[in-house]
């Protein structure tokens, strides 16, 4: 039986969040064999994925990332390691499983089928909870996060979520068991969002929530601009800050906010307390599991995205180009998850690329795998741009040839000062 789950604490956790400690205690040389260990384990809920950790009873910790050790048993009880590399294709694998859209994703009221067909970018507002309905001067908790920055297909989508500062853990965490979106499973993901949607639940009750739909038509544009360009974390802060400001104007009384950085903490954090300097801001790494709003807010802004790329992948099937734009030589059934590590995505982007246009409004020009494959050689049709002194000589040279025997503007003026002269043609 393969062992699949396991919850550390105390320096071994904090290790982890940083993500940058394999080994602890021990200080096992790389590679080197691993005895058979009893571990003190929990089996957390059967909602979440699997997870590469372990801890290590005794004084010594360990912790497999993708550079340690390769598999874990649970036998007799005992949690046993075999020593060997941890292939990065594993990983990489277990990521694409689970931001693959599920089959029977939940469509959430943030998704606007006619603005993501034609490639735009929305902001979506639930209505007030009933609590705050009723008692405006409720204090508020509020969460942020992201969902699907790193995909070259499909939207990236801000959420956040708002509830009674009374209510944050024991309605989020202690009854419905929120968590980082990469960790549940992807039908609780889709349960919890329904929950969340149907007036009659306690979540429908007590929490708000808003999602920023950021089109990849328009995040590559903003990216791609000649002069200005606006790369992706400020086109996220910029999100992150409307978002905030459209609840505060619907007058909910926010106190606390909790954002899942994008950046360095301390300079996002002091940006948005310059911004809000009326509330109290958290801006942390693994934020998303650390504070139950930013978990529900991950969430949202998941379910929001795999609906939302469904719906981008329904048009594209239903569209002519989906015939006409088919190399036969390649076969690929789905997109699957957007991301350019999925041989799936990459396929499709192969085998659905149009030489002059690339795709349509699903895809970031701006990824590095879009430009590597409009690049290619042989595949896509080279464009040339008039640099700056190459427009100013065509622009005179045009002047140049609209006037008479090419002369410039004084010859033309006398040449007509008697009037225009008459071709034989017109006798």
């Amino acid at each position: 039986m393969e062992a699949w789950c396991f919850d550390i604490t105390g320096s071994a956790k904090a290790a982890l969040r940083d993500n940058t400690l394999s080994r602890l205690a021990n200080q096992r040389p790389t590679g080197a064999p691993l005895s058979p260990a009893r571990v003190q384990t929990q089996r957390v809920s059967p909602n979440l994925n699997p997870r590469m950790l372990v801890s290590v009873s005794g004084d010594s910790w360990f912790i497999p990332t993708r550079n340690s050790y390769k598999s874990h048993r649970l036998i007799n009880d005992e949690y046993r390691a075999v020593g060997g590399n941890m292939e990065d294709s594993q990983t990489e694998s277990q990521l694409i499983v689970q931001e693959t859209p599920p089959d029977n994703v939940f469509i959430a009221p943030s998704i606007d089928r006619a603005h993501i067909t034609k490639g735009e970018s929305y902001s979506y507002y639930s209505p007030l909870p009933e609590v705050l309905s009723l008692d405006a001067g409720t204090e508020c908790v509020l969460g942020v996060d992201e969902a699907g920055r790193g995909p070259v297909l499909g939207p990236m989508v801000y959420s956040l979520l708002y509830l009674p500062l009374s209510s944050h853990r024991s309605l989020l965490a202690d009854t419905h068991h929120f968590d980082d979106s990469k960790v549940l499973k992807p039908e609780v993901r889709s349960q919890l969002m329904r929950k969340l949607c149907t007036a009659s639940s306690d979540l429908h009750q007590q929490c708000g929530w808003a999602a920023r739909v950021m089109s990849a038509r328009d995040l590559a544009a903003d990216m791609l601009k000649p002069v200005a360009p606006h790369n992706l974390n400020a086109q996220a802060m910029d999100a992150t800050i409307d978002l905030i400001r459209g609840v505060l104007d619907r007058g909910v009384k926010v106190q606390e906010i909790y954002i899942d950085t994008i950046g360095p903490p301390q300079t996002y954090q002091a940006k948005l307390t310059r911004i809000f300097p009326a509330i109290s801001i958290t801006v942390a790494k693994k934020a998303d599991s650390l504070y139950p709003c930013v978990s529900a807010a991950s969430v949202c802004a998941k379910v929001t995205r795999d609906a939302a790329l469904e719906v981008l992948y329904e048009a594209y099937r239903s569209g002519p180009a989906s015939s006409s734009m088919r190399d036969p030589s390649i076969s690929t059934e789905s997109w699957g998850s957007g991301y350019p590590s999925d041989a799936r995505c990459t396929n499709w982007l192969k085998s659905n690329m149009d030489p002059v246009f690339g795709w349509g409004n699903e895809c970031r020009f701006s990824w590095g795998t879009a430009k590597d494959l409009l690049e290619a050689k042989g595949k896509g049709v080279g464009v040339k741009w008039p640099g700056e002194e190459d427009a100013e000589n065509t622009l005179l040279a045009n002047y140049l040839a609209a006037q008479p025997n090419g002369l410039g503007h004084q010859s033309s003026e006398l040449s007509s000062w008697y009037g225009t002269g008459v071709s034989e043609e017109i006798f």
